[in-house]
Parts: structure tokens; C-alpha cells; sequence
């Protein structure tokens, strides 16, 4: 039925229509590219979780010292002829390395592990540019979301900090006189945190760019606080973990003893204070450092039996799922390290347990961010 007209309306005009409400406005203005910057960000994430590897990768070959300078720009072109590849050989016969262990190597050997370090290099290279063009590209075509220029930044701004950290970490094992044959252990351990915490970072924004505004604003009303505090903790204690594991690779540790669940037939490996000043111990004493890793480690899976109990009972069944995935993913990295220590910690087992930390790690991460933004589900879904 229409509505009433005013008597003094004329009956020419037309008829208004009624309003309707408006819908979406939350979004509006503020969507920007979404689909495109999460695929962007994927790719990404995967180029750096192939940094990782390679990165172990190159630690395990003992290449990472093979190439004495940090050239950030020229440093992207190799050795091109015979000349060029024996003076970066002689600049590596210059460090103690060389000196100690490896005197015996002939230049194609010089080669082998000079092409790891390199390609470790020219990844990262590689990464800067692809969050470059990504950014920039986006940021010119006016594609980000409100809010997010920051957000994206962070992980460019990071992966230059990390650059930097990567060579303070080479310069320590490139020496002379001073009988280092390898990087320093803690530097190495804050590299690999580095590169785990922009993988979080990217990662946490994927899943965020995955749903709209109007989404993440409702599913924050019904935020989890208990399991989401609980999910908080066991991804700071994954995070030490990894550290300490860096630690163990750092020295290798993982080498020292190779039996378990004892540590040369006790339960304390022997000596565990024999270094001075005492505090070097924790990270030059391969027996303690091993000991630490692994209490660590029961302890880390103690708790992740507590936050996956606490998980399993949300209300909403993905998350349910996402804390089943952490408490899963965290059997197979426990029985990974295990395997990795009776084998005296071969290069297949050492990646697979690195790569598994990732893993966990991300699928730690998912399960806070369910806990934090539930999808709502219907009564019929349960």
C-alpha cells in the first residue's frame, strides 16, 4: 500500500521511495586489496620459511663463514671467472676457519660451500625485493586498507634490520688469531628469532586480511580471554624454545650425547659447570646446553597439554580443531628431536626438526587468533 499524500502535494510528483538501510559501512573506504595483499603476503611467508631452511641448510654444511665480506649491493654478483673465484678463496684462507679446519680443501671444494652462503644471500635479497615491489606497488595504487600502511611496513623495516643482524653474526666467526671456527652461538640464536618473529608477523596479518572488518569487529565481542592468555604463553615458550634450539645448532650440541632419555647414563650430563666464568656454560657448555634444550622441551609439551585441554573445550569447533592441530604438531616435534639426538643430529633429521618448528610455531599462532576472533557457528554445527 502507498503511503498518505499531503493534501497540498501534487499528485504529478512522483511517489518517494522508501530508504533502506545501509549495509557494509564498516568496510567501506576501507577494504583496499585485501585478496591481493594476503596472496602477496603468502608469498612472502613462503619465501621466508625457505630462507629458514637454507639458512640451517647452510649452517649444517658449514658454509655460512665461506664469504668474508658483506656487500649488500655488489655483493649480489658471484665470482664470474677463475681469477675472481680464487681471490675469495684467498680471502678465506685468511680466517681461522681455514687455518683450523679446513686447510685440506682444493678451490671446487671453496666452491660448494661458497655457493650456499651466496644463495642464503641472494634469498634475502631476493625477499627485500618482493616486499618492495609489493608495498610500493600497493601504497601507488592506493590499495591498502585503512590502517595497515604501518602494519606493512614492519616486515620490510624487519627484514633490513635482519640483514644486518646476519652479517654481525658472520663477522663473529670471521676471524683471525682468535681460534673461532664458527659464529657465535647467541648471535645466531637472535638471527633465527628474528626471522621467526617476521614470519609470525606475517603470518598473524594473513589470517587478519582473511576476513572483513565487519567479521573481525563482531567475532572480538566473542573473544575466548581465558585460551587466548593461555595461547599468548605457549607461543612466548615455543618462541624460547626455539632460541635454545638455535643454541644447541650453534655449538652442536646436539652431537655431544646421543642417548636418551639420559645423558650419559645419568640424569645431569657429567661437568655441567666445567667453563669459567660459570655463566658461559649455558652457552658454550655443549653438555648444559643440550640439558637445557631438552628440559625445555618437557616442559614446553607439560604445558601444551594444558592449553590443549583448556582449547578443546571452546565453544566454536574451529578452534577446537586449530588447538588439536597444536597439540599434534607438538607430539611430532618432541618424537622429531628425539629421533635427531639418537642419530647424533644428521642433516635430514636437524632440517625436518627446524622446519617442523615452523609448523608448530604458525599453527600456534592460528590457534591464538581463533581463540582471539572465534568463527561463529550455528547451534546446528555443533
Amino acid at each position: 500500500m502507498s503511503s498518505k499524500r499531503s493534501i497540498f502535494q501534487d499528485v504529478s510528483e512522483p511517489e518517494a521511495k522508501p530508504q533502506t538501510a545501509a549495509t557494509g559501512m564498516i568496510d567501506r573506504g576501507r577494504g583496499g586489496a585485501r585478496k591481493a595483499i594476503r596472496a602477496w603476503l603468502f608469498v612472502l611467508f613462503a619465501l621466508v620459511v625457505a630462507m629458514i631452511v637454507v639458512g640451517g641448510l647452510t649452517r649444517l654444511t658449514d658454509s655460512g663463514l665461506s664469504i668474508t665480506e658483506w656487500r649488500p649491493v655488489t655483493g649480489a654478483i658471484p665470482p664470474m671467472n677463475e681469477a675472481e673465484w680464487q681471490q675469495e678463496f684467498d680471502k678465506y684462507k685468511q680466517i681461522d676457519q681455514w687455518q683450523i679446519h679446513n686447510q685440506w680443501m682444493e678451490l671446487s671444494d671453496f666452491k660448494s660451500i661458497y655457493w650456499w652462503e651466496w644463495g642464503h644471500r641472494q634469498l634475502g635479497r631476493v625477499i627485500g625485493l618482493v616486499w618492495a615491489v609489493g608495498f610500493f606497488g600497493f601504497l601507488l595504487a592506493r590499495k591498502i586498507p585503512t590502517g595497515w600502511t604501518g602494519r606493512l611496513i614492519l616486515p620490510g623495516a624487519l627484514g633490513g634490520a635482519q640483514g644486518a643482524i646476519g652479517w654481525w653474526m658472520v663477522s663473529s666467526g670471521v676471524t683471525q688469531g682468535e681460534g673461532m671456527t664458527s659464529v657465535a652461538s647467541y648471535r645466531l640464536a637472535t638471527h633465527l628469532g628474528l626471522a621467526f618473529v617476521i614470519l609470525g608477523l606475517i603470518a598473524w596479518y594473513g589470517f587478519l586480511l582473511g576476513r572483513q572488518e565487519r567479521d573481525l569487529m563482531q567475532a572480538r565481542r566473542a573473544k575466548e580471554a581465558k585460551i587466548f592468555g593461555l595461547s599468548t604463553g605457549l607461543l612466548h615458550f615455543a618462541f624460547l624454545q626455539i632460541l635454545l634450539g638455535a643454541l644447541v645448532a650453534g655449538i652442536d650440541a646436539g652431537r655431544s650425547y646421543t642417548d636418551w632419555p639420559l645423558m650419559g647414563g645419568q640424569v645431569i650430563p657429567p661437568n655441567p659447570l666445567m667453563i669459567e666464568p660459570m655463566w658461559k656454560n649455558f652457552f658454550e657448555n655443549p653438555g648444559l646446553v643440550q640439558f637445557v634444550h631438552r628440559i625445555c622441551g618437557y616442559l614446553l609439551f607439560a604445558f601444551g597439554v594444558v592449553v590443549w585441554l583448556r582449547g578443546r573445550a571452546s565453544a566454536h569447533g574451529a578452534t577446537r580443531f586449530a588447538f588439536n592441530a597444536v597439540f599434534a604438531g607438538l607430539i611430532v616435534q618432541i618424537a622429531l628431536g628425539v629421533i635427531t639426538v639418537l642419530y647424533a643430529a644428521p642433516w635430514q633429521a636437524a632440517i625436518l626438526h627446524q622446519l617442523m618448528a615452523v609448523v608448530l610455531w604458525v599453527l600456534i599462532l592460528r590457534a591464538r587468533f581463533l581463540a582471539g576472533y572465534p568463527i561463529a557457528t550455528s547451534i546446528k554445527d555443533h
